[in-house]
């Protein structure tokens, strides 16, 4: 038999790295269902790769009973082995420096503080943050290191107002980052970025900003179940918010209870869960329409796909697969590809829960259709093909799984 440190990276299953972090802990498969409250049978079956270990809430009991990062079980960061995926993770090196060099002097020369220009770089943020939603790695690969840079130095040479503009474009290149990085499963580097998100935006002195901030913070701490932070943070974001009186305040007040529910769903609180999911279904109401205020992209059809995300939370494939099928038929062909893309990924896996293999590959192959990169580059994704193919293996899907390096 092959043992666990024999295997190639790319081929390990969520599964195997869990049996070796017990392994390493010196613990038995069931002294590891005592710790989490699975049965022996359910330890076995996702050790053996006969059971998905895809759920991030599941995930989170293991890791919390393991005294690890979940990363450590789903085996990020993964490097891919296609030319373009290569290219794309090439470019980290010099997104990380940009983030390490973050609150340093920038020492612009001459030529670069010359080039100041607010509109420019409000016109290349926009740019970045618009490839990013379009699922366009390659291209954000292309630009964030550059345009880090040239809004470090806009932050160094501006004063006054323009100075307060230019960190608000700041957040804006580093959330762009942290997206970037957090779809490549750089967790680190994502968690830095987020922490330079939060710093900008307190220099802008815009509550709002702030609070958008605070929304990727609470993703942070969500991350790693620690869920009663997470829920501290969007707790008193939502008391600062108040009743909102503008289309911005009441769009970021129904981002916040998108988050919550997510919090709710990670943590086991399914009252948690459906309450901020209807609180945030009452706000898009309330907008009437779809809004990308602070690049998050809420209104009702991002929190139709967000229903959809919530029932795979909570493995619940029956109901994930009939809410997908009204979110499938109003979603609009030009929504961002990120979004899409996601979508299609959670109702990949609702097809799976409910042992629809043929609909659950279709899934696969639209979102990676949507969004190449970051379909192959999600672990749920690789972890979900792998378990199918070890359970029913056929061409079309052992392709796919090549291409997610899943076999």
């Amino acid at each position: 038999m092959q043992r666990f440190t024999d295997m190639p990276p790319a081929t390990r299953s969520n599964g195997s790295r869990l049996a070796g972090l017990r392994r390493g802990r010196r613990w038995t498969q069931s002294r590891l269902a005592r710790e989490t409250g699975y049965s022996l049978a359910a330890v076995k079956a996702f050790e053996q790769g006969r059971r998905s270990l895809d759920r991030g809430s599941v995930i989170l009991e293991f890791a919390r009973a393991l005294d690890c990062h979940p990363a450590e079980i789903t085996g990020q960061p993964y490097t891919p082995e296609d030319q373009e995926g290569q290219e794309v993770v090439a470019a980290i090196a010099g997104v990380r420096r940009a983030l390490l060099r973050h609150g340093r002097p920038a020492r612009p020369t001459d030529e670069e503080a010359s080039r100041v220009d607010l509109v420019s770089l409000t016109q290349r943020v926009a740019q970045a943050n618009a490839a990013r939603q379009s699922s366009a790695l390659p291209r954000s690969a292309e630009v964030l290191p550059g345009l880090l840079r040239d809004v470090q130095v806009a932050v160094d040479v501006l004063e006054g107002e323009s100075r307060r503009q230019a960190y608000a474009l700041l957040m804006s290149a580093y959330e762009c980052s942290m997206q970037f990085l957090y779809k490549l499963g750089r967790d680190a580097e994502s968690t830095l970025a987020v922490e330079r998100v939060v710093w900008a935006a307190e220099q802008t002195e815009n509550p709002l900003l702030v609070h958008a901030a605070n929304w990727y913070l609470a993703g942070e701490y969500l991350s790693i179940g620690e869920h009663h932070d997470a829920a501290d943070i969007i707790d008193t974001a939502l008391r600062g918010l108040g009743t909102p009186r503008t289309p911005e305040a009441t769009s970021l007040t129904g981002a916040f209870h998108l988050k919550a529910a997510l919090n709710g769903a990670r943590g086991g609180d399914g009252g948690a869960t459906d309450r901020h999911l209807e609180h945030a279904r009452e706000a898009a109401d309330k907008l009437g329409g779809d809004r990308n205020d602070f690049q998050l992209q809420f209104g009702p059809t991002n929190t139709a796909i967000w229903s959809v995300s919530l029932c795979v939370e909570r493995g619940r494939g029956r109901e994930a697969v009939r809410t997908a099928e009204h979110v499938n038929r109003d979603l609009p062909a030009d929504y961002s590809a990120e979004r899409r893309g996601h979508h299609w990924i959670d109702v990949g896996r609702g097809y799976w829960y409910n042992s629809q293999r043929d609909e659950a590959l279709s899934a696969f192959l639209t979102a990676e259709k949507i969004a190449p990169q970051q379909t192959r580059m999600n672990p749920a994704v690789r972890e979900t093909v792998r378990t199918m193919i070890r359970t029913q293996r056929r061409s079309g899907l052992v392709e796919l799984g090549m291409r997610v390096g899943a076999v």
